[in-house]
């Protein structure tokens, strides 16, 4: 029996929560580091913290759990 991909409706996957929520949280770490210094440290983890959840967000897509 053939296992068939969930359908998400207007992009209410857990690949893009994920996405959205890793984003969010390193733009506001970035925002923060900018007004503190800037705080170059805290601004590489933040870009850090972009990175992995775009690089989350593609696995994820690819293993089913996205919008098709």
């Amino acid at each position: 029996m053939a296992r068939t991909a969930k359908y998400y409706h207007h992009g209410r996957s857990p690949a893009a929560w994920v996405g959205s929520v890793g984003v969010a949280i390193g733009f506001v770490l970035v925002a923060i580091a900018a007004m503190i210094g800037p705080s170059w440290p805290l601004v590489i983890t933040g870009a850090a913290v972009i990175l992995v959840a775009c690089l989350v967000t593609m696995v994820m897509k690819t293993m089913g759990f996205g919008q098709p």
